[in-house]
C-alpha cells in the first residue's frame, strides 16, 4: 500500500501493493511522468462505449474550480442544480453557481472512522433524488450503507437508516464507491476485506459480500431493509449470496456508468504489478469472475489460472511509476467533442489522467491528457456530462478544451 503526501498530513488510500497489512504505509513515488502503455486483454465484452473519440485531436487542459478537504467523489442529484463533493472526513458539501457552500449539507463525521483507507467513501443519490445514499467505514471499522432522505437544502439529518452493514476484518481495501444503475437498482463495490494478498480467499468466496460488486433495491421491504432484485445471478443458490452481482475484485475503488450506452466500468486496484479496468456491457445478465485473487490482471498471482475468468479490457503495469488506478468515468459532455465516448481515468502515485477508447471489447486507442492532479481520488460528471478530477490535497479541476 502507498501513503499519500499532502499538506499537513500523509494518507492512505486505496492500499496498492508493496505494503502489508491493515496500516500499509510507505511514501508514494511523486512520478509525474505517466504510467505504462498498459495492454489489452482479450475480453468477451461485446459492448462500445457509444462515441467515436478521436484521442489524438482532443485538445484538454485542468481549470481548478475549488479548493476542498480530502475530496474524494463528486455527484448530481437528480433535478438538483448542485453539485456535492464528498469529503471523506465525513461531510457532503454542495456547490451552487460555480461556489462551495462552506456549510455541510450533511455531516456524519462522529459516525466515520477516517483514518487510512477508511473515512466516508461514497455518495449516490436514488433516481427520483429522493434519498442520499452513503458508503462509509463506522467507528468499528465497518462498512455502512446508509440512507438519507434529501432535499433542495441537503439531507434531513434525523431520517438516517441503516441499509447495509458489513463486517471489515482489516482497515484497509473498503471499496467504497456506490451507483444506481440504469436499471434503476443500487450497485455497490466492496473491496477484499484488506490486509494483502487475499490472505482468506474472500475474492473467490461467493459466501461473502467482500470483494464483489453488489447490487440491491435499497428501500425497506417485507420488514428487511432492502431487497434483492429477483434477476441477480444468485439468487436461490445454496451458499452463495443473493446480493452479489459480479466477484473476484481486490479493490474497487470506483466505478461508473456509462450514461450514454450504461455499460459498466471498474477500476479495480491491484496488488504489486498490475492495474485493470474492467467492463461489463449493457444488457449484462450479472455473475463475471474478475479472477482475483487467483488472477491479477491477466497474470497467475495466487494461481491456479480460472476457467471462465473474465479479464480486463485494459490494464498497466507498476514499471514506469503507477500504484494504484483511479477509475473514472465516459466522458459525455459536449465541451470536448473529440473526447466524446473515451474513458478517463487516473493514477494514485503519478496523479496521471489517461483517455481510454474501447469498441467490440477491444482498446482502440490510449493517451495521457495534461496533468498531473496530486494525490488523485476521484471522478465526477456535472448535469451536462463534463468531467471533473480531484485530488486528496484539496484540488477539484474540470477538464476544459485546451
Amino acid at each position: 500500500m502507498r501513503r499519500l503526501l499532502i499538506p499537513l498530513a500523509a494518507v492512505s488510500l486505496l492500499g496498492p501493493a508493496c505494503g502489508g497489512g491493515g496500516s500499509g504505509r510507505s511514501p508514494t513515488r511523486g512520478h509525474s511522468t505517466p504510467p505504462a502503455s498498459g495492454t489489452q486483454a482479450s475480453s468477451p465484452a461485446s459492448s462500445s462505449p457509444g462515441g467515436s473519440p478521436d484521442l489524438a485531436r482532443a485538445a484538454v487542459r485542468l481549470r481548478r474550480i475549488a479548493t476542498v478537504q480530502e475530496a474524494v467523489g463528486l455527484v448530481t442529484r437528480p433535478g438538483d442544480p448542485a453539485m456535492y463533493v464528498v469529503e471523506k472526513e465525513g461531510k457532503v458539501l454542495a456547490i451552487r453557481g460555480g461556489r462551495v457552500d462552506p456549510t455541510p449539507v450533511l455531516d456524519i463525521s462522529r459516525q466515520v472512522m477516517d483514518a487510512g483507507e477508511q473515512g466516508l467513501l461514497g455518495l449516490a443519490f436514488s433516481p427520483d433524488g429522493a434519498f442520499g445514499y452513503v458508503n462509509f467505514i463506522d467507528t468499528n471499522g465497518d462498512t455502512r450503507v446508509a440512507e438519507f432522505a434529501w432535499g433542495s437544502s441537503g439531507a434531513a439529518s434525523q431520517s438516517q437508516r441503516l441499509v447495509l452493514l458489513i463486517h471489515q476484518p482489516a482497515s484497509n481495501h473498503n471499496g467504497g464507491d456506490l451507483a444506481f444503475g440504469p436499471d434503476g437498482d443500487l450497485y455497490i463495490g466492496m473491496g477484499d476485506g484488506g490486509s494483502e494478498g487475499d490472505p482468506q480467499r474472500y475474492g473467490q468466496n461467493l459466501g461473502t459480500l467482500l470483494a464483489k460488486m453488489l447490487r440491491i433495491d435499497p428501500r425497506p421491504s417485507g420488514g428487511a431493509a432492502y431487497s434483492v432484485p429477483p434477476d441477480n445471478p444468485f439468487v436461490g443458490r445454496t451458499g452463495i449470496r443473493p446480493e452479489i452481482w459480479a466477484y473476484g475484485l481486490r479493490n474497487p475503488w470506483r466505478f461508473s456508468f456509462d450514461t450514454m450506452t450504461g455499460d459498466l466500468w471498474i477500476g479495480d486496484v491491484g496488488q504489486g504489478q498490475w492495474e485493470e479496468v474492467d467492463l461489463q456491457p449493457a444488457g449484462s445478465k450479472g455473475g463475471q469472475n474478475y479472477g482475483w485473487s487467483n488472477l491479477e490482471g491477466t497474470h497467475l498471482y495466487n494461481g491456479p489460472r480460472l476457467a471462465g475468468a473474465t479479464p480486463p479490457v485494459f490494464e498497466y503495469s507498476h514499471e514506469s511509476g503507477g500504484c494504484a488506478i483511479i477509475g473514472g468515468t465516459v466522458y459525455r459532455g459536449s465541451a470536448i467533442p473529440d473526447l466524446d465516448g473515451a474513458y478517463v481515468f487516473g493514477d494514485l502515485c503519478t496523479g496521471t489522467l489517461s483517455a481510454l477508447s474501447v469498441a467490440g471489447g477491444r482498446v482502440t486507442g490510449h493517451r495521457s491528457l495534461p496533468g498531473p492532479v496530486p494525490s488523485l481520488s476521484s471522478f465526477g460528471q456535472d448535469q451536462a456530462g463534463e468531467l471533473y478530477a480531484m485530488g486528496l490535497g484539496g484540488e477539484l479541476d474540470e477538464l476544459v478544451p485546451a
